[in-house]
């Protein structure tokens, strides 16, 4: 949530690097968005409530030019959205952006207009700037002033930084979930909150850590730990493509993401699965007989579409691992007090690693001397950092706010920890080993297939997309796939829907359905399959419009249903990942039929990085 991004260069090209960087963070927040950039000598802002292209707008009035500048997205947290709560934010000579959130922000701003200081703003990130300001007016640096205000502040902050009496510079801070991203060019620096708003400048960055700050010049970056000294670090070289970053064709990119689905799930299968001796490579992670024996409960913590991912990751885990596993939303984690200690995996899944819930989860295992495998799409996020293991997905980067391959890749990396420790365990004999990998190989293909029943379910949701509320039924390792359908309707279409275990549907649900209430059943064949079509004909007697998401070859349905979407059999979990993709084609055609921001849906942003 909240996008910054800066520029210092030997080119007067601020402005067009903040305004495309911005552009790239969109996803991260759209409630307002501005630039200050240093020009004649003297910092000048401009921002604006609503989307870039309003701030593009302005700088068409009001153009700004110069070599230094800093820029930011806001997703809203103190104070609603509004020119006034935009960034940048002044306190005198000092400018600057924030992602994050300042829990003692009452106490502060009591203490500052005691002080004779006074906020323009609803902000918590103004204070900082007072705070900043108050130091440079005492003698310090910028770099010093930082240092010192940023030690008042409780909670998580990403930091820009620009002051008059330092044009050539910009000062970063980081701390808690918000990540800053550095990157080095050719007579210029970078700053960002995440990789592709500066990919097309540099592939050469650096990722600060908490505590860490970094003075940007045109000339190089300079990292300094908590007391100023400095940190020695080696840049890492990015290999995404800038144009995997663009929208390649597509209408918008959670469409293109849904379609990058089969290449997703291919890299991130890579080469950890060893077809002809039906085992797994996790790339140096030991889950060894010796460790997986160690291990007497697996807690998996995540927000979101990753934490309906962890529920499809509890039956894998459970069933062919053997082990007890838990899931728990990382918010409620820590607060109910978990039991944990050294016979404890912790397993956090997050596509940025940079979830604050998530972070604070993971801290809490740590802090029992639980061993932690993290789960996550970004290398030297966080939630990667800080952890004994990691498993990443490759799915690439995810710019629309619902997420799609992040999702499937991460039910890809729970099904191959559970096959490693169920090797590991004795439970996955040599023939039931290559079955499962043979399966794990033949899922990009299925998928592609799958993705071919676009236009029909376009066609379907055609017929449905002025409902106004809709209900997803499941049962077994597809009710965590009714809750995720549910949630990328509701997610970007703003429709109301729901998603319920099948059979709990008539202890309650079952009073909302009649003519008007399309049902979408996941009614693959399964060892619940006869189940499920009891709680099809449930919906049927009371006039609902069931869709149903049934398996190749299962005709009888037909008669039990208004629309029937087949898709192949892939066996009993990563059937799961098939049925995922017609509900997230169903939840694109609704959205676009009803002319919604697909890939920036209201109040939503990316990356939640505070609590």
């Amino acid at each position: 949530m909240c996008g910054i991004v800066g520029y210092t260069g030997r080119e007067s090209r601020a402005v067009e690097v903040l305004i495309d960087g911005l552009r790239r963070l969109e996803y991260r927040g759209y409630d307002s968005a501005g630039v200050a950039v240093i020009e004649d000598g003297e910092i000048a802002v401009r921002r604006t409530q609503g989307k870039i292209s309003a701030l593009e707008s302005l700088l068409s009035q009001k153009p700004l030019t110069g070599r230094v500048g800093i820029g930011h997205t806001r997703w809203a947290t103190h104070g609603k959205p509004s020119t006034r709560n935009a960034h940048p934010h002044r306190a005198g000579k000092t400018v600057i952006v924030q992602n994050g959130i300042v829990e003692n922000y009452t106490e502060l701003r009591v203490e500052l207009e005691a002080a004779g200081r006074e906020m323009s703003s609803e902000t918590d990130t103004e204070l900082i700037a007072h705070l900043i300001d108050e130091a440079l007016e005492e003698g310090d640096d910028l770099l010093t002033a930082t240092r010192k205000a940023t030690a008042r502040v409780q909670g998580s902050y990403a930091l820009g930084v620009l002051c008059e009496d330092d044009p050539d510079h910009i000062v970063a801070a980081k701390n808690g979930g918000s990540p800053i991203i550095l990157g080095l060019g050719e007579k210029a620096s970078f700053l960002a909150s995440d990789i592709p708003a500066i990919l097309p400048y540099t592939r050469d960055m650096l990722f600060l850590r908490d505590g860490e700050y970094a003075v940007l010049s045109p000339d190089g970056v300079q990292v300094v730990d908590t007391d100023g000294r400095p940190v020695d670090r080696e840049p890492k070289a990015i290999q995404w493509d800038p144009v995997s970053a663009e929208k390649g064709g597509y209408d918008r990119f959670m469409q293109k993401e849904i379609f990058e689905q089969p290449r997703a799930i291919t890299d991130t299968i890579g080469t950890r699965v060893l077809e002809t001796e039906g085992n797994i490579d996790l790339n140096g992670i030991d889950l060894s007989p010796e460790a997986v024996a160690g291990i007497r409960r697996i807690y998996m913590v995540a927000c979101g579409t990753a934490y309906y991912s962890c529920m499809v990751g509890k039956y894998m885990l459970e069933q062919i691992a053997g082990i007890p596993t838990e899931v728990d939303l990382a918010s409620e984690f820590r607060y109910r007090r978990p039991i944990l200690d050294e016979s404890t995996l912790i397993l956090p899944v997050s596509q940025s690693g940079e979830t604050a819930d998530t972070l604070a989860a993971l801290r809490e295992g740590k802090a029992h001397g639980s061993r932690v495998l993290a789960v996550s799409n970004t290398r030297d996020s966080t939630i990667a950092r800080e952890s004994d293991d990691v498993l990443y997905t490759q799915a690439g980067p995810e710019i629309g706010v619902a997420s799609t391959k992040a999702f499937t890749t991460q039910i890809v990396a729970h099904y191959l920890l559970a096959l490693k420790m169920g090797i590991a365990a004795g439970r996955v004999g040599a023939d039931d080993a290559h079955s499962h990998v043979s399966q794990l190989l033949s899922l990009p293909r299925m998928v592609e297939q799958v993705l071919q029943l676009d236009g029909p379910v376009r066609e379907i949701a055609r017929r449905y997309f002025k409902a106004p509320n809709f209900l997803f039924l499941g049962r077994g390792i597809m009710y965590p796939i009714a809750l995720e359908g549910a949630l990328k309707l509701k997610e970007i279409s703003y429709i109301h829907a729901e998603g319920y275990a099948a059979g709990e549907m008539k202890h309650g649900p079952i009073a909302l359905i009649d003519e008007n209430m399309p049902v979408v059943v996941i009614a693959n064949q399964s060892p619940v399959y006869d189940k499920i079509i009891s709680n099809l004909e449930q919906v049927r007697a009371r006039e609902g419009r069931v869709i149903a998401v049934a398996s190749d070859g299962d005709d009888a349905i037909a008669d039990k249903a208004n629309e029937v979407i087949r898709i192949p059999d892939l066996g009993e979990y990563l059937t799961a990942v098939i049925a995922t993709i017609p509900l997230q084609l169903l939840a694109y055609h609704v959205a676009t039929l009803k002319g919604t921001d697909v890939d920036q849906p209201r109040n939503l942003a990316k990356s939640v990085t505070v609590e």
